[in-house]
């Protein structure tokens, strides 16, 4: 990526496979109060991080996983959101649970049953919405 435009093309493209109407929900919560909000957001964290070569956007959502597991439970909002990125990138729900449940490790056993408890909700939403 050289320029704005391409980073938020490719930041647009990977929100599309992970999640189509993200940008205009963040638009609709945050651009009144940050103009701009979701276009950047789109353009920075997907166009110049998760765009980059070197590894897969599955992957990418396993990290994204690990670093809001440890971080704590005022991530469990964005915890919720990234599992679902994380499902639409190819990743199972074990292979989600075990990312998880590694951070006890670094984040301690606090950070981890908060991370197991987002991926328990979001996992019988999605259940009772099947």
């Amino acid at each position: 990526m050289t320029d704005k435009t391409s980073a938020l093309d490719a930041g647009r493209d990977i929100v599309t496979k992970l999640n189509p109407p993200l940008e205009g929900q963040l638009a609709e919560a945050y651009d009144e109060l940050v103009p701009d909000f979701a276009e950047t957001l789109v353009e920075w964290a997907y166009g110049r991080h998760y765009a980059r070569p070197g590894l897969d956007l599955k992957t990418r959502q396993l990290c994204t996983i690990a670093a809001l597991t440890v971080l704590g439970g005022q991530t469990a909002p964005q915890l919720k959101v990234n599992i679902r990125h994380t499902l639409s990138a190819g990743a199972s729900r074990t292979e989600i649970i075990e990312a998880i449940w590694q951070m006890a490790v670094y984040g301690g056993l606090p950070a981890a049953i908060n991370g197991l408890n987002a991926a328990k909700e979001l996992f019988a939403e999605l259940d009772a919405a099947a």
